[in-house]
C-alpha cells in the first residue's frame, strides 16, 4: 500500500516539477545544453511576423480550398491537411511514440525537408492573460505554455481545457464564421501544424532543432482564414489580439528526426 501511494505521488511529482520555480531553479545548472539564451525579449524572435503570417497565410488558403468557403469544416481529413502541408511548406509533421525513452508521443517530420528559420509547428490552446484563473485547468496539465510577458496557453486536448476551449471557440464565432480551429482537440487536426504540445524537450545528446515564438496575430489577418488558428483568448476581449506560439526550425530537418524544442528560454 505505501509502495503505490509513493508511486502515485512520484509519477505527479514528475508532472508538476516543471512548473514548480524552485525545483526548476535548482536544477537548470544540471543540464546547460537544454537551456536557450537570450539577452533581451525582443531577440527571441528568429523569424519576422510577417513572414510567420505569410507561412500561415499560404497553407490556410489551400486548406480552405480543399473544404470549401461556406462548408462546415469537421476533422478527419488527415490525408487533405498532410497533402497541403507537403504542397504549400515542402515538409509533413505528425505526431507519432518519442524516439527518447518514457517520453510519450512526439512530433516528426515525416515527409520533405524543412529548411532553417520556417515555421514547422504551432501550439495550439487557450490562451489566458497573466491575471485570468488558470489553476483547476492547470492541476494535473504537463501542457501549460508560459510566454515571455507572462502570457499563458493551455495545450492540453483532454479534460476541463477540452471543454472551455470548445466553449470559448463557440463564443466566439462570427455568424458563418469560426475564429478558430477545435479540430486540434482531435487525433485529426485540420491544421496539420497544430500538435507544437508534443514536441519534447531537448536533452544533452537530443539538441533542441526547433525553437518557440510568439506571435500575435494581426488585425489585417482574413477573417474566413481564422477557422485555421488553433487558439482561442479565455476571454472575449475585441480590442485584444490572439496570441499564437510557433516553433520555428533551428537547423535543416530531415524526413524521419524528431523534433526537440528549449523548454525553458532565460533573458538575460
Amino acid at each position: 500500500m505505501f509502495s503505490f501511494t509513493l508511486r502515485r505521488f512520484w509519477n505527479k511529482w514528475k508532472s508538476y516539477r516543471h512548473r514548480f520555480v524552485p525545483w526548476v531553479v535548482l536544477n537548470l545548472s544540471k543540464n546547460e545544453k537544454t537551456l536557450r539564451q537570450v539577452s533581451e525579449p525582443s531577440k527571441d524572435k528568429l523569424v519576422p511576423d510577417e513572414e510567420v503570417s505569410a507561412t500561415l497565410l499560404k497553407l490556410f488558403r489551400v486548406l480552405l480550398r480543399g473544404h470549401g468557403v461556406n462548408r462546415e469544416i469537421r476533422a478527419g481529413h488527415p490525408v487533405c491537411a498532410q497533402d497541403a502541408m507537403l504542397q504549400c511548406l515542402g515538409f509533413c509533421i505528425d505526431r507519432r511514440p518519442s524516439s527518447l525513452p518514457s517520453a510519450g508521443t512526439g512530433v516528426f517530420v515525416t515527409r520533405g525537408f524543412v529548411p532553417r528559420g520556417v515555421t514547422v509547428a504551432m501550439y495550439p490552446g487557450a490562451v489566458y492573460q497573466p491575471y485570468e484563473p488558470i489553476l483547476l485547468q492547470s492541476i494535473r496539465n504537463p501542457f501549460v505554455f508560459r510566454c515571455i510577458d507572462g502570457v499563458l496557453v493551455d495545450g492540453n486536448d483532454k479534460g476541463i481545457s477540452k471543454v472551455l476551449f470548445r466553449s470559448c471557440s463557440g463564443r466566439d464565432r462570427m455568424g458563418p464564421f469560426l475564429m478558430s480551429d477545435t479540430s486540434w482537440l482531435t487525433d485529426c487536426p485540420l491544421n496539420p501544424l497544430a500538435v507544437g504540445q508534443y514536441v519534447n524537450n531537448c536533452s544533452n545528446d537530443r539538441p533542441a532543432n526547433v525553437c518557440y515564438q510568439e506571435y500575435d496575430v494581426p488585425d489585417k489577418f482574413p477573417v474566413e482564414l481564422r477557422r485555421f488558428l488553433p487558439n482561442v483568448n479565455y476571454s472575449q476581449d475585441a480590442g485584444r489580439p490572439v496570441r499564437c506560439v510557433v516553433l520555428v526550425s533551428l537547423r535543416d530537418i530531415h524526413a524521419g528526426e524528431e523534433l526537440f524544442s528549449n523548454y525553458y528560454t532565460i533573458v538575460h
